[in-house]
């Protein structure tokens, strides 16, 4: 008592409501389509062909400090792999023990994989989608996992971790700016494994957990409070062995699918900009376990003395649950965020062994078994997404690739939500009224580019959802899209509307309105008011209508009526005089005769308001 507070002290409340639903299985799919990523043809599974601790080629962009809504380390392009050979290459001849047995031969293994846990999906914790900023975006692979702690207190139940997880959601949507939730998986201290960020647990999500470090890799942080017990600030408690051994099974599975050993090392690339607080210089390659503490890339305690002290225990345990998989590469398919595309086929290829037999499962099922000595098979897929692997017996031993997940797409993208074009905020002339299109487009695949062939054309990023522009008045306009995804199919959405201007003369209007002669207004004149409730009433046969004022520091507030009902009060006062102003708009979902009236309102000390016009669609 009687300290002065830091200075900058604040206090985030959340409210992570009171559902405790907990769905344990799998996680759901993606949840956006249009999202960004490399596209890559004859690409591979690089960490299954690949040495673990191959470097990222290149250097990584500049990432925006702390991780916040929308990181900006790069997602490096799926570099191309040649087709698989078409001739076994020659095998040399069985060793000999030194008691003379000849050894049996072994298929070689260049990655490992797990099983995936059991994990309560978004769903299941109840995220409110609607928060999320926008669609996640994905890295090439998960070369490796960084653990942390949520440092947010040790007293849940296993029933209340649901609510936990929900407020970490929303201190970082809401509190932080955030897109989404920042990790990638969240483990309660009763073993229980959540779904994090959005966009595929199975997938290579783009995280924002470990500054500089965000390019390829995982952030799975443990709810609770795990520093030192004799800290003075914030004393924690040791993790429980359920929450080790859940660590250790999300993070051996999560590398397991980029074929990556949780007991090894790798090296990653800084991506934070020089004096922005990373650990590391920008562009620096350092070396790490494939499972490290927030700590080792980033100047922090977390995840905490006691949690950090057990990560070489978790990297034990999780290799325990892998086991060696066969390499095999996916040619034939673009790979983005660790899945492949194709429109029809895709191609799984070998290195055959002498004296194995392989064959490629789709969806478990044998869908291919190749002669002997072939080191490829081509599939022809189902249109949707299938689970890929390769399996070959040797010797009574049986061995398997990793999963790939392809997914074959013949489907034209499609405007989910369809191109409309609404008013905007801004300046109005006489020959052009501010607008905008919006839209949503959605694919099976990723989309590559939304383009425009009219009135202009125009090619912007897959994710964009807005062509701001103009429109003259007194004439349809006709706005033709086209959304492309990285395979080629392409989907079509247009919309015409024709914009009109009303003067603010032609309104019926009550007394208390005087003319103003100011140049500036919409054909040289305006209409300016200070009677509190004198009113100027609009009609038009149109499905959306736009308010249109002069705003100044003396001028003060109207009340809007739509069709005879009281809509709320429209304040014209800004900092600086701008005349023409398009600052209130309302839509309707078809066009229909309407009326909007003004009503001064008498704003104490600036009842004035300066009226000049209407625009309205149809």
């Amino acid at each position: 008592m009687g300290k002065t507070l830091p200075a900058g002290l604040r206090v985030e409340l959340v409210d992570p409501g009171t559902s405790t639903t907990t769905t344990v299985g799998d996680s759901s799919g993606p949840r956006a389509a249009g999202e960004t990523g490399e596209a890559g043809g004859n690409a591979r599974l690089a960490a299954a062909a690949e040495p673990i601790a191959s470097p990222s080629p290149g250097t990584t962009p500049a990432e925006t400090p702390g991780a916040t809504a929308s990181p900006t380390e790069s997602t490096p392009s799926a570099s191309a792999s040649p087709a698989p050979s078409t001739s076994a290459p020659a095998s040399p001849a069985p060793s000999t023990t030194p008691g003379g047995a000849t050894e049996k031969p072994r298929l070689k293994m260049s990655a490992v994989t797990a099983p995936k846990p059991a994990m309560v999906s978004r769903a299941g914790w109840a995220a409110d989608e609607s928060l999320v900023k926008a669609p996640p975006t994905y890295d090439t692979t998960v070369k490796a996992a960084f653990v942390h702690h949520s440092a947010t207190g040790n007293s849940y139940t296993c029933a209340e971790a649901p609510s936990v997880v929900r407020s970490v959601f929303l201190y970082h949507v809401q509190g932080q700016g955030w897109d989404d939730i920042g990790y990638n998986f969240l483990v309660d201290k009763c073993g229980t494994v959540y779904e994090g960020r959005a966009g595929g647990a199975d997938r290579a999500v783009h995280g924002a957990h470990t500054y500089g470090f965000n390019t390829d890799t995982t952030g799975i942080t443990v709810l609770g409070t795990y520093t030192a017990a004799n800290d003075a600030s914030t004393p924690g408690v040791a993790p429980s062995q359920a929450s080790l051994d859940a660590v250790a099974k999300v993070a051996a599975w999560k590398l397991g699918l980029s074929g990556v050993d949780p007991a090894a090392k790798t090296v990653l690339t800084s991506a934070a900009p020089n004096g922005t607080g990373g650990k590391y210089p920008y562009g620096q390659e350092v070396q790490l376990n494939t499972i490290s503490g927030h700590r080792d890339g980033f100047a922090t305690a977390c995840p905490g003395e006691q949690l950090f002290a057990k990560l070489g225990a978790i990297r034990a345990a999780a290799k325990e649950v892998t086991s060696p998989a066969l390499a095999a590469t996916v040619t034939g398919a673009e790979l983005v965020g660790g899945r492949y595309y194709t429109r029809t086929t895709a191609t799984v290829g070998w290195q055959p062994e002498e004296s194995a037999t392989y064959e490629v499962l789709v969806n478990g099922v044998v869908a291919a078994k190749p002669a002997a000595g072939a080191s490829s098979a081509t599939l022809t897929l189902a249109q949707g997404t299938h689970a890929v692997k390769l399996r070959a017996t040797v010797g009574g031993a049986i061995a398997e690739s990793p999963v790939f997940t392809v997914v074959a797409d013949t489907t034209k993208p499609v405007f989910s939500t369809p191109p409309e074009m609404y008013f905007n905020r801004g300046t109005t002339e006489l020959g052009s009224v501010p607008i905008f299109i919006k839209w949503k487009a959605t694919d099976a695949s990723p989309l590559k580019s939304i383009g425009a062939t009219s009135p202009a054309v125009r090619t912007f990023p897959p994710s964009t959802t807005q062509w701001v522009g103009r429109a003259k008045p007194a004439r349809t306009w006709t706005w033709n899209l086209n959304a492309t995804d990285i395979l080629g199919n392409v989907g079509t959405g247009s919309v015409s509307r024709s914009a009109y201007l009303v003067s603010e003369f032609s309104a019926k209007r009550s007394s208390g309105w005087k003319k103003s002669g100011t140049k500036s207004y919409l054909g040289g004149a305006g209409l300016y008011s200070g009677t509190r409730g004198a009113s100027a009433t609009f009609t038009c046969t149109c499905r959306q209508v736009g308010l249109i004022f002069k705003t100044a520091s003396n001028l003060g507030g109207v009340y809007v009526y739509v069709d005879g009902k009281k809509i709320g009060l429209l304040n014209t006062y800004s900092a600086k005089t701008l005349y023409r102003q398009l600052i209130w708009r309302k839509v309707w979902s078809g066009s229909g005769k309407h009326t909007v009236k003004v009503v001064v309102a008498g704003t104490s000390g600036r009842p004035l308001i300066g009226l000049d016009g209407l625009a309205y669609a149809r």
